[in-house]
């Protein structure tokens, strides 16, 4: 396969910034989030002669950054169990400001896989079904960790902010 495929080379203008900004909403870290697009460009890539084909090429590459977050996950999980000593890591913070900087900061305070099914559901608008398939989980899952987490985050910033901030969020945020 040609490195310049015109097909691919669209796709990546068009899908390559939502995939950065999924990949932020998913880690907090621009440098991660940028590894995780770009591994899923990559990986999309390499399977582009089938996935050119799909309805819906961007619904593939998502779910691979969505899979390699969840490996990174893991990996991070077993060394924390092996690390002897800890040393305080440095933070990245995002470059919001405003509301978007409080809405972020409450994200961050949930669970990974709350954060997982609001942030695809909701700043992606992703329907349940494909959502549930990205996770890997079942749909009444899906509804239980968007449920709890709104509910979290409607305890933290107030009744409807939550959701207002979410949708509008998706819908007027430019790239970084």
């Amino acid at each position: 396969m040609s490195g310049d495929d015109p097909d691919f080379l669209e796709f990546f203008a068009g899908e390559f910034w939502p995939l950065r900004r999924v990949g932020f909403l998913l880690t907090g870290d621009w440098d991660q989030a940028e590894e995780l697009a770009q591994d899923a460009m990559a990986r999309t890539w390499a399977a582009w002669p089938r996935v050119r084909g799909y309805d819906r090429p961007a619904a593939y590459a998502r779910k691979v950054l969505l899979n390699r977050h969840r490996s990174l996950l893991r990996r991070a999980v077993v060394e924390a169990r092996h690390r002897l000593t800890s040393r305080p890591e440095e933070r990245h913070q995002p470059d919001f400001a405003g509301d978007d900087l409080v809405l972020w900061q409450a994200l961050q305070r949930l669970p990974s896989r709350q954060r997982s099914a609001i942030v695809l559901r909701y700043y992606l608008d992703l329907p349940e079904a494909e959502v549930a398939r990205h996770l890997g989980v079942p749909v009444g899952t899906v509804k239980s960790w968007t449920h709890r987490g709104l509910a979290r985050l409607r305890d933290h910033l107030g009744p409807t902010y939550a959701e207002e901030r979410l949708t509008s969020t998706a819908s007027t945020e430019a790239d970084p």
